[in-house]
């Protein structure tokens, strides 16, 4: 096997950071879980060092140990000493990828299938969704189901199946097909329209274009944009990562805008670190700096420009859910709140637990179902016990995974991104007036 590359242009300095304070451990959901070392983040880190120096090797138990990992960065949070753990987790598993610890034949199908083909080419992810749409309209999802076709097909689709969203009868291309910009507006931005997000919730990116029009903005989206490559470099695969981070760099005129909104948080937190995908390119470094330094969360930049939400005469009692990646990668919490308070005149409640992982953690609850399903059924229960007939969610994944988890349990309680909610309240005023 290879040796590991990418830990091995690790800074040592920055593997040295953690000082095994144990802090972190009462954050950690695997560790909370199974309460063994390995499977806590200075446990990683320190299997990492070892095989960083040579003393243990890098075999599929370590690359096991690392895909263990939900990378929900609650451990960033957490931590006094400031390590920075995303980088070390992404090369780590880069090295089990290059190094072929995990290259089973069924595994590097489904890997190649889903990073190398659906989720790097727009087209292919649209086709696929449109046959997916089809067999929901259709009702063969059903008959599937019903007859266990699936499991005899291959037990992959079997265990997929369950888990896929409903599909948007008109992607983010048609339903921001033109957008009247604001007579005088206050600043110009561009809106990233995702890939899970543009095929199966193409109706929150048209909110947010309709709430930064409410908020005075001029909103360009450019067309077929794609992935972003979150899920890429999240495993493993910094290449593809790179090359997805480059096409859509090109998209946007950075120079022109003054913003580039992101509605996602999982991808929120790798489209703001574009720029450590290309530490020995100059180039692209660069422009990469330039992409960083634009890219803001949806509710981060109206609350940065003082947009105030009109209020609602009457709104359902709503609680509100923190994406991993938006509340520890990209350390927004406090502005989802501010303007949901602003609009909800009271109605919001405080969850529990609201910053632990849903168990979603972008392929997670594929590859780990029994772990992703434990950490379902907590979030749930804390939903319930806040008695809200709403919960406000700000990613995909979050979205799905809290969703699937209330139907299962019963429940009739509502998911709704925060920015769907705002769109409600600016239509409403609309009509009003």
């Amino acid at each position: 096997m290879s040796s590991p590359l990418h830990l091995q242009q690790l800074d040592q300095d920055l593997l040295q950071q953690c000082m095994h304070c144990g802090l972190c451990l009462p954050t950690c959901p695997t560790y909370m879980e199974t309460g063994m070392e390995r499977h806590s983040p200075r446990g990683r880190i320190a299997l990492m060092r070892a095989v960083k120096s040579g003393e243990l090797p890098l075999n599929e138990d370590f690359g096991d140990e690392m895909y263990q990992c939900l990378g929900c960065l609650a451990c960033v949070t957490a931590c006094p000493a400031g390590v920075e753990y995303a980088p070390m987790i992404e090369a780590a598993r880069a090295d089990v990828e290059a190094s072929g610890a995990m290259n089973h034949p069924e595994r590097s199908f489904w890997r190649w299938l889903a990073l190398n083909q659906i989720f790097s080419h727009p087209w292919q992810l649209h086709l696929v969704a449109r046959l997916i749409r089809f067999s929901q309209v259709t009702r063969l999802d059903l008959l599937f189901r019903k007859t266990g076709l699936l499991p005899l097909l291959h037990p992959m689709l079997a265990a997929l199946e369950p888990q896929t969203p409903r599909i948007s009868p008109k992607f983010s291309d048609q339903l921001i097909a033109s957008v009247e910009s604001p007579s005088t507006p206050r600043c110009k931005v561009g809106m990233l329209t995702g890939c899970i997000q543009d095929i199966a919730f193409a109706d929150i990116n048209r909110d947010t274009v309709d709430v930064l029009l409410a908020a005075d903005c001029e909103v360009m989206t450019p067309r077929g944009q794609g992935c972003c490559g979150s899920l890429h470099a999240h495993n493993g695969d910094l290449e593809s990562a790179r090359r997805l981070a480059r096409r859509l760099m090109d998209l946007f005129p950075l120079e022109q805008v003054d913003a580039i909104i992101s509605n996602a948080g999982g991808c929120g937190s790798h489209l703001r670190h574009f720029s450590g995908l290309f530490s020995e390119d100059s180039e692209w470094r660069q422009k990469a700096e330039l992409w960083d330094s634009k890219i803001r969360d949806v509710h981060e930049w109206l609350v940065e420009i003082g947009f105030k939400p009109p209020r609602r005469i009457q709104s359902e009692r709503t609680t509100y859910h923190d994406s991993c990646h938006l509340c520890h990668g990209q350390k927004v919490s406090a502005q989802p709140r501010v303007l949901l308070r602003s609009l909800l005149d009271g109605n919001l409640v405080n969850l529990p637990e609201a910053s632990l992982c849903c168990g979603s953690a972008g392929i997670y609850s594929i590859t780990h179902p029994e772990e992703a399903k434990r950490l379902s059924r907590r979030k749930v229960a804390k939903i319930l016990s806040t008695k809200a007939e709403c919960v406000a969610v700000a990613n995909p994944g979050c979205h799905l995974q809290i969703q699937r988890g209330l139907h299962a349990a019963g429940s009739s309680v509502k998911v709704r991104h925060p920015v769907s909610l705002l769109a409600d309240a600016c239509r409403q005023s609309l009509i009003k007036h």
